[in-house]
């Protein structure tokens, strides 16, 4: 079993920065496939991938959506995940969920996530 809780959603501006936080505890962590995914205003039954990060950290993976705006780090001896969100945008919106799958899941596949968080909520406006 692992429990996971997400932190750090608010509200900012288009263009701003802001950092999620995801603690894991439990089953170790350090074999884990960790990944975001989020939740848009009006999508209750969609979850859009937005990255995933391989037990090592060496092996990461976005959305398309996200590449090359947002970065996924995690650190084992703390056993927490990391989103750091730059230049977002008001299509950012949402709440985004923190989930854990053991180790040699497929990363890109949302059932293989078997832990989820209670979700952050991240609203971008200006």
């Amino acid at each position: 079993q692992v429990h996971v809780v997400e932190s750090g959603g608010r509200l900012v501006q288009p263009e701003d920065s802001l950092r999620l936080v995801c603690a894991a505890s439990g089953r170790s962590f350090t074999t884990l496939t960790m990944g975001w995914f989020r939740q848009a205003p009006g999508k209750e039954h969609e979850r859009e991938f937005v990255a995933a990060i391989l037990y090592s950290g060496d092996d990461t993976h976005y959305g398309d959506s996200v590449k090359g705006r947002f970065t996924i780090s995690r650190d084992n001896s703390k056993n927490t995940v990391y989103l750091q969100m730059n230049r977002v945008k008001p299509e950012d919106t949402g709440v985004y969920y923190c989930a854990a799958a053991p180790f040699g899941s497929l990363w890109y596949r949302r059932s293989e996530y078997e832990f989820w968080g209670q979700g952050t909520q991240v609203t971008v406006s200006s």
